[in-house]
C-alpha cells in the first residue's frame, strides 16, 4: 500500500514538440534534446537508470539495461504552454480557454489604475526578457523609483523593483493590488513580484520572487487529498500556482538545491498524503535566458541528488518525476515551448521497466494519485496505477 506520493516537477524539462506545437509558434522544439546534444559530456546517470532513454522519442539519451522505474510521456490536453496551465492539468483540471496575454503591453486603463494606486509611473509595459529589462531599465528605475512592469508570451503581469528602492512589502502590496485588478476581461494567470539587487551593470534577481495566481476554477486532487484528512506539503512555487488551495503546509525555496533540501526535510517527516515540489531554476534561470550550458549543469546537479531522495523514501512512498511544459534553450526567443513531458515513477512497490506509453493528458497523474491514495478523483484523467504497481 502506498501512503505518500511525491510529485517532483522539473520545471520546463520538455522532451519534444507536441503534434500541435507549430500552432503555438514552436517548430522542431525539444528542450531535453537541445541540452543533451550540446556536448558529449552530459551526465545524468540517475535519470538514465530510471528509464528516461526508454521513453518514446527520447532517442538522444542512452537506454538503461534494466530501468529502475516505470516511465512514459504525456501530451498536454489544455490550451496553453504556461506554468499555471501545466500544473493545473497535472492536478486534474482541463483548461479549455487560454489565459489572456498582452503581446502589445497592458492597455491604458490598467496602467492608469496601477499608477493611481501606487503613486509611481510605470517603466517598460511591453513583453520583455526579465534579465534584459534589468540591463535596459535598471538604472532608470533606481534613479526614478518607478517600477518596471512587463509581460511575456505567457499570461503574466510582472513587476521588477530593486529591493533598496521599493521595499519588498511595498512590492508585494503592488502585486496584490494588481492581482485584484487583473480579473474578468483583463484576467491574467499570474502577477509576479520580481525583486532584484545590485548596481549598474550588475543587477541580479533575488529569491524573494512571489507569484500571485488565480484560484483554480474547480477542485483539484490536492483539495480532495486535504478534504480526506491527508497532508499536502508544497515545496517551491507550488503554493503560489494554486493560490494556496488544497495545500496544508508549504515552504518557498531559494534555488533548485534548496528545493531538493526542503523535499528531503519533508521526506524525513512521518505523514501521509502528497508532497509536491517544483524546481523552477531550469525554467527561470536557464530556459527563458536560452542558456543551454547553464541548463545542462543544473540538470546534472539535480540528477546527482536523486540517490539522496530515493534513500529518504519509505517503502510506502512513490515518486513521480515529471515536467509542466517545455522551454527549449536552443530555440529562438525567450518563451515556453509546447512539448511532451517525461514521466518517471520510482518506489519499492513500482514495477520496474514498465512503459506507461503516451498519456493523453497530464491529468492522468492526478487520476493515478487519487487512485493510489483512495481519494475522490477529478473528472479528467485516467489512472495508470494498475500498470505500475
Amino acid at each position: 500500500m502506498i501512503k505518500r506520493v511525491v510529485l517532483f516537477v522539473l520545471d520546463s524539462v520538455g522532451i519534444g514538440g507536441l503534434p500541435d506545437a507549430e500552432s503555438f509558434g514552436d517548430i522542431n522544439v525539444n528542450t531535453l534534446k537541445s541540452i543533451a546534444t550540446a556536448t558529449e559530456n552530459f551526465n545524468i546517470p540517475n535519470m538514465i537508470a530510471l528509464g528516461l532513454g526508454h521513453i518514446e522519442g527520447v532517442d538522444y539519451i542512452p537506454k538503461a539495461e534494466k530501468p529502475l522505474g516505470a516511465y512514459g510521456r504525456s501530451l498536454e490536453a489544455s490550451n496553453g504552454k504556461d506554468t499555471t496551465t501545466g500544473h493545473w492539468e497535472i492536478a486534474g483540471l482541463y483548461i479549455e480557454h487560454p489565459f489572456k496575454t498582452y503581446p502589445n503591453g497592458f492597455p491604458k486603463h490598467i496602467i492608469d489604475a496601477f499608477e493611481a494606486k501606487t503613486g509611481r509611473k510605470v517603466l517598460c509595459n511591453q513583453p520583455a526578457s526579465g534579465t534584459v529589462v534589468l540591463d535596459e531599465l535598471g538604472d532608470e528605475h533606481v534613479r526614478t523609483g518607478n517600477p518596471i512592469v512587463y509581460t511575456s508570451a505567457d499570461s503574466v503581469f510582472q513587476i521588477a523593483a530593486h529591493e533598496e528602492v521599493i521595499p519588498l512589502d511595498e512590492l508585494y502590496d503592488m502585486c496584490q493590488f494588481s492581482r485584484d485588478l487583473l480579473r474578468g476581461e483583463d484576467q491574467v494567470a499570474r502577477v509576479i513580484a520580481r525583486p532584484f539587487i545590485g548596481t549598474s551593470g550588475n543587477y541580479q534577481r533575488t529569491s524573494n520572487r512571489r507569484d500571485y495566481s488565480l484560484k483554480p476554477f474547480d477542485k483539484t486532487v490536492l483539495d480532495y487529498a486535504k478534504e480526506a484528512g491527508l497532508h499536502v506539503k508544497a515545496v517551491g512555487k507550488i503554493v503560489d500556482i494554486y493560490d494556496g488551495e488544497g495545500i496544508t503546509e508549504d515552504v518557498h525555496t531559494k534555488d533548485n538545491m534548496d528545493g531538493v533540501d526542503q523535499t528531503l526535510n519533508y521526506l524525513k517527516q512521518d505523514f501521509e498524503g502528497i508532497l509536491f515540489t517544483n524546481l523552477v531554476d531550469f525554467d527561470a534561470k536557464y530556459g527563458h535566458r536560452r542558456d543551454v550550458e547553464g541548463y545542462q549543469k543544473s540538470l546534472e546537479e539535480v540528477d546527482a541528488r536523486f540517490p539522496e531522495l530515493f534513500a529518504a523514501m519509505k517503502p510506502t512512498d512513490l515518486m513521480i518525476i515529471l515536467a509542466d511544459h517545455g522551454n527549449d534553450p536552443g530555440y529562438k526567443g525567450s518563451d515556453h515551448t509546447r512539448e511532451y513531458i517525461p514521466i518517471m515513477i520510482y518506489g519499492e512497490q513500482v514495477k520496474a521497466g514498465v512503459d506507461i506509453g503516451t498519456r493523453k493528458t497530464f491529468a492522468d497523474v492526478a487520476a493515478t494519485v487519487s487512485d493510489i491514495l483512495g481519494i475522490k478523483a477529478t473528472p479528467y484523467g485516467t489512472s495508470f496505477k494498475k500498470e505500475i504497481l
